[in-house]
């Protein structure tokens, strides 16, 4: 069975703004107004979720969904590394960055490597047919999730190496669709959520 996954990133937040380790902060103002801006460009789903951070949670509202909370979806987990700076771990930590950095398996943070999240969000993926497919109706899937786990899932959909996921940049409120099945998924990556010209 064939099914549609797009997933959505989430609008800017002061966090995104500081290169900070998310530590589950809100959307700003201007991350609001902008995912309240695009709700008439989010494209119909048969089953709606998100990841269960603040800033998903807000976006998926200001966007006008009502998106069911899915743990699998849940951002990386950093550890101790969460709500600080990159900048700061870097000049506190510059091995354990490193590691980090140059390692799938290394978690110098405490918190999930690399290759746990990519295992977590792509055993995801691969179910998601299964969840879908009980509802005809729901051969589509709509996320909105945390960048990393839409790396991650690009990064799984295509066998890429792990090492590839520092190479994805995801851009606030855009839009990335995986088609296919367990072992076959085709990618379009990064297309904005912006409204239609003309509203």
């Amino acid at each position: 069975m064939t099914v549609r996954v797009t997933l959505v990133s989430p609008a800017m937040n002061a966090a995104l703004r500081e290169a900070r380790f998310d530590g589950d902060a809100p959307l700003d103002r201007a991350g609001e107004r902008a995912a309240r801006a695009a709700a008439s460009a989010v494209p119909g789903a048969g089953l709606v979720l998100g990841g269960p951070s603040q800033r998903c949670r807000e976006t998926a509202a200001a966007l006008g969904l009502a998106a069911r909370p899915e743990p699998a979806l849940t951002g990386w987990d950093l550890g101790r590394w969460s709500g600080r700076r990159l900048d700061e771990v870097g000049a506190a930590e510059p091995a354990a960055v490193a590691a980090w950095i140059g390692d799938p398996s290394a978690a110098p943070h405490g918190g999930e490597s690399l290759r746990e999240l990519v295992e977590r969000v792509g055993g995801w993926l691969d179910g998601v047919g299964g969840e879908a497919g009980a509802d005809r109706d729901a051969l589509s899937v709509l996320a909105v999730v945390e960048p990393s786990v839409v790396r991650a899932a690009v990064v799984h959909g295509l066998a890429l190496p792990l090492e590839a996921f520092w190479r994805l940049d995801v851009a606030p409120l855009a839009l990335t669709e995986l088609s296919g099945r367990s072992g076959r998924w085709n990618v379009r990556l990064g297309r904005p959520l912006t409204a239609p010209q003309g509203l």
